[in-house]
């Protein structure tokens, strides 16, 4: 509690400045984010993820979307995955386990296969778990590029990468904006951005909310603070900083799942919450980021940031759940206890050059990353203990730890890399793109236990290269080809008996079009990708006590988006991802056997999924919206012999501005009350989607 309040002084402290009324020069042109009100207009959006050369959407040959904030806060998304499920081919997949934040993309599963960011920097994944950002009342927007992405941020990233960019400084107009919010299961939101000029020479914004909520099952109160804030100033006509500071302290529901009833979903048992009583969970990440921008010339620029990240985690709980249908009781194991303490520091350098190269247009980066990167891991490792309660009207319990909480290793890993990107127009009509990565990982793990070490190093080399061509003004094809690499585990935490092991290798080849039309109303892509990722660890089919880094995935597919204001008052935003993912070569060890996974779908990954929005604004103070989420059959293992159902679920809202300064809403969510399963946490229990929920919302800006 100490460490919540000195944080939220330092910020109000830091960053509570006057707001300035008067008119501020620009040093360079600036991109007003927000909601999009024509849909064509995002092809010709510049994207900081799809590229570090400041090119737009429709320049940039691979898919690339944005998500801006002030649509997803309209359309009712809390949080930050959940927003984001909202992109093509996006679905979440996350567990009290991995903070809640895994997705899936192209076929691939995980934080280690689809890369988060923070305004473009990375938060280095440990044991599978990502817990910032949290919640959409901090962003201006969200970013998405499938596909691999290595060669721009490095090992990991085969499905894709999430970039959430925080509010930024307004160098023109001072604002405030404030939200209240009541909701079903007791839950509760308050709100409030500010942003502005300070001078004719900086601006600021920082923005907080608090929400609190008892979850819709039984022990299942939440509640968490987050904050973001940054300064901009111009020290010169060529020179800008930027400093910010961000973070959360969040408390999620103490629920991991509801079991099956002969293994099925069942209503019955969906209010309940079989964790013990005295469970716990609860992540801090701070971050805190300061860069300059100096501007050479008209031509050279110059970028420099610097970054100081930190993650402390704790969990408490009984995990794991089974429920016994002769007797109507629940079967509870795993009673697990694990700190996680991370702090990541590094500075990333670049220069830029917009310029010509034989007489046609170029851009070119080249850059510098380094990062260093301290985890120590505390836990009751092997996790002993278990229950059993009966399936209703039970005493949750207290936890019971068996084994000692104790610490159990630390790690020190130091990232290196240079990378550098080229745009070069050959034609009016032909531009090429070409990029590549080279890097140096050092990683030292030691037993606290035991005391013994292991070193290991990685030195992967990934790159792309691409061109997009432009039939008509408004009409472009691409085309790319990119590799990858991925660890075989969370890089941070690479267990001893993976040290023999090198990375996995990726590549994808996608084709794509991107096409405006309907005089700027209506923007429409497709995209076709084929991506392979090679030396998976499988067990030798002769002797499967062996492991071998010989095993094989792929995922082929096909996404459409549709972007089209229909008339002035209805629009409609729609999305649809086709894929085929399976095991080419995976052999598992089942009871001494050899049993082989060739042809089986990945566990938790959808090969459909579609999203559809429909907004109608009848009158100036009106507007409503409705939208729906489809995602396809999973399945829980990789033997593929337990489902997870395919599910549909609506939600809506309605909002009421009765002045310009003032909007009331009322959002609902999942208005089928269907029984949905978010993602499976083992083959005998599901984490499950929330239940039929509505919101009243009040919002104001002054």
């Amino acid at each position: 509690m100490h460490r919540r309040i000195v944080f939220i002084n330092a910020l109000v402290c830091t960053w509570s400045l006057p707001l300035g009324a008067q008119d501020v020069y620009q040093l360079e042109p600036q991109t007003v984010r927000g909601k999009i009100e024509a849909p064509s207009a995002q092809l010709e959006a510049p994207s900081e993820t799809g590229s570090r050369l400041g090119i737009t959407l429709k320049q940039t040959p691979a898919s690339v979307e944005i998500l801006p904030g002030e649509v997803m806060r309209e359309r009712g998304d809390l949080s930050a995955q959940e927003a984001v499920s909202r992109a093509t081919g996006i679905t979440a997949a996350g567990s009290p386990g991995d903070g809640s934040s895994a997705l899936v993309a192209r076929g691939f599963y995980g934080p280690n296969s689809v890369m988060q960011l923070y305004e473009s920097t990375r938060l280095y994944v440990a044991a599978g778990t990502i817990t910032f950002p949290v919640d959409t009342w901090l962003l201006d927007r969200v970013e998405v590029l499938r596909g691999p992405a290595s060669v721009l941020y490095g090992e990991g990233a085969i499905g894709g990468v999430i970039n959430y960019v925080p509010r930024q400084p307004d160098r023109k107009v001072g604002s405030i904006d404030l939200l209240a919010a009541i909701g079903r299961f007791d839950t509760y939101r308050l709100g409030a951005a500010a942003s502005g000029p300070i001078s004719d020479r900086a601006a600021y914004q920082i923005a907080a909310i608090g929400t609190k909520s008892n979850g819709f099952v039984e022990r299942g109160h939440s509640e968490r603070v987050s904050l973001a804030s940054s300064l901009l100033f111009d020290v010169s006509s060529d020179l800008t900083l930027k400093f910010a500071l961000d973070g959360t302290v969040n408390e999620p529901e103490r629920y991991f799942g509801t079991p099956l009833m002969n293994g099925a979903i069942n209503d019955r048992l969906r209010r309940q919450n079989y964790n013990v009583e005295n469970g716990i969970i609860r992540y801090e990440d701070y971050w805190a980021r300061a860069s300059a921008h100096w501007r050479l010339s008209p031509t050279v620029s110059l970028r420099n940031e610097i970054y100081s990240l930190s993650a402390d985690r704790h969990w408490r709980n009984a995990e794991f759940y089974e429920l016994l249908p002769a007797t109507s009781e629940v079967f509870r194991a795993d009673y697990i206890e694990i700190f996680h303490d991370l702090h990541q520091l590094g500075n990333r350098l670049d220069l830029s050059v917009k310029d010509s190269l034989f007489g046609h247009a170029n851009r070119f980066v080249v850059g510098f990353d380094w990062n260093k990167m301290r985890f120590q891991r505390t836990s009751n490792t092997p996790f002993g203990g278990d229950s059993t309660v009966a399936a209703f009207n039970f005493d949750p319990g207290l936890f019971v730890n068996v084994d000692p909480t104790v610490p159990e290793f630390k790690s020190d890993t130091t990232q290196y890399s240079l990378f550098a990107e080229n745009y070069f127009e050959a034609t009016a009509k032909l531009k090429l793109l070409a990029g590549v990565r080279f890097e140096k990982i050092d990683f030292k793990r030691e037993s606290l236990v035991s005391g013994a070490t292991f070193d290991k190093s990685f030195d992967p080399v990934t790159w792309r290269v691409g061109s997009v061509y432009d039939v008509t003004p408004i009409t472009s094809v691409y085309g790319h080809i990119s590799s990858a690499v991925e660890p075989l585990a969370s890089l941070l935490t690479l267990p001893a008996n993976r040290q023999q092991f090198d990375l996995t290798q990726a590549r994808q080849l996608e084709l794509g079009i991107k096409q405006g039309f309907l005089d700027g109303r209506a923007e429409a892509t497709f995209a076709l990708y084929d991506i392979v990722k090679e030396d998976l660890l499988t067990r030798d089919s002769a002797d499967p006590t062996i492991l071998l880094q010989v095993g094989e995935q792929s995922s082929r597919g096909a996404e459409a988006a549709l972007r089209w204001a229909i008339t002035r008052t209805v629009s409609i935003d729609a999305n649809v991802a086709l894929l085929r993912a399976q095991f080419d070569k995976l052999t598992e060890n089942v009871a001494g056997s050899a049993v082989s996974r060739k042809g089986k779908q990945p566990p938790n990954v959808p090969e459909r999924a579609a999203n559809l929005w429909l907004t109608h604004s009848p009158h100036a103070e009106w507007r409503w919206g409705v939208g729906a989420r489809y995602v396809g059959k999973r399945y829980a293992n990789t033997a593929n012999t337990v489902d997870i159902p395919p599910y549909t679920v609506i939600d809506a809202f309605v909002s009421y501005a009765p002045k310009p300064s003032l909007t009331l809403s009322l959002r609902g969510r999942n208005l089928g009350d269907r029984d949905y399963a978010i993602v499976s946490y083992s083959d005998t229990q599901f984490i499950l989607g929330e239940p039929r929920a509505f919101e009243l919302v009040a919002e104001a800006r002054f």
